[in-house]
């Protein structure tokens, strides 16, 4: 498996939130759920996604935002607009003195507006807890990135355009495996962008001598891979190999295979069932205590931290 596959095998949307949303402009919601990601799909009308901090992005019919949270953001009909609508954790919607909204904005299944008529029609899917995406793919990316609707051809987002207002049994279950689908086909296409601004090792995967050094890193992390071994394995020298694999990731072999450790460990410390000891030996670690001492000399907190952290939020 290589490295972007590794990258997009975290989302795993479970009971996630799906709405279609129809609204007349003047219209503006604030989004406070902190989700850790949402994808946004624009049917039909303007839309403009504006950060708490930063430039507001402009959405046409057929593009598709992906948002990361946990942090604020308002979608409106137009970047200075004021929102009249609050989205809170739980997804619940509400005026801004507190009201509830939901059963009034209720429009059928899954459907949610203002008017049946509006002008403006939106799709969201948001992932609600943070253990259904990985924490490395949310930090390879910006806070909001756009794939343009003339950038790439799916039929994922007509697909779900079908399924979100399906009412049938099962349905729950094929909208979190849609929803993972175009989330990752949407970001396969948005990283082949060179406005991407993806991460080194991404490009590093094109070197004939690097690349086949990562893919054994990923498909292995639990193998005790040394340097040489690694050298051994793409046909370079030892030297060859640091120097190369340091020039395009940006760290050296073993810093790297570390951070990808440990990066899967705080995933799957995510687990409810999943024991530190369980943990340590499926990312290469011998013992608890060697997971422990390299997790918290790297990210600043123990195992049971991180985990009793991941609960919190």
């Amino acid at each position: 498996m290589d490295a972007l596959a590794n990258l997009l095998d975290g989302p795993r949307a479970r009971g996630a939130f799906l709405l279609r949303s129809i609204l007349t402009p003047p219209w503006a919601v604030r989004i406070e759920d902190r989700a850790p990601l949402t994808l946004v799909h624009l049917v039909d009308g303007d839309a403009w996604v504006v950060p708490d901090d930063g430039v507001p992005v402009r959405l046409a019919p057929g593009d598709i935002a992906v948002i990361r949270g946990p942090e604020a953001y308002t979608v409106g009909d137009d970047p200075a607009r004021e929102p009249q609508i609050v989205v809170g954790p739980g997804q619940v919607s509400a005026d801004l003195r507190g009201g509830l909204l939901c059963d009034a904005m209720d429009l059928g299944v899954r459907t949610w507006g203002d008017d049946p008529e509006g002008t403006a029609v939106l799709i969201s899917g948001t992932y609600q807890l943070g253990g259904e995406v990985s924490g490395r793919l949310l930090s390879a990316l910006p806070q909001i990135l756009v794939l343009p609707a003339g950038a790439w051809h799916s039929p994922l987002p007509g697909l779900l355009r079908e399924e979100i207002v399906k009412d049938q049994p099962g349905q729950d279950v094929v909208l979190d495996r849609l929803l993972d689908l175009l989330l990752i086909a949407v970001l396969r296409a948005w990283f082949s962008r060179p406005e991407a601004n993806t991460p080194s090792w991404y490009a590093a995967q094109g070197d004939p001598v690097v690349g086949p050094a990562l893919r054994l890193l990923h498909d292995d992390p639990a193998h005790p891979w040394t340097v040489a071994a690694l050298a051994a394995r793409t046909g370079a020298s030892r030297a060859a190999l640091g120097r190369r694999f340091t020039e395009l990731v940006g760290e050296p072999p073993m810093a790297y295979l570390t951070n990808w450790r440990l990066a899967l460990a705080a995933d799957l410390l995510r687990e409810p069932d999943a024991t530190i000891a369980a943990v340590a030996r499926k990312v290469g670690y011998g013992s608890p205590f060697a997971l422990s001492a390299a997790f918290k000399r790297v990210r600043g907190v123990s195992p049971r931290q991180h985990r009793e952290g991941a609960a919190a939020s």
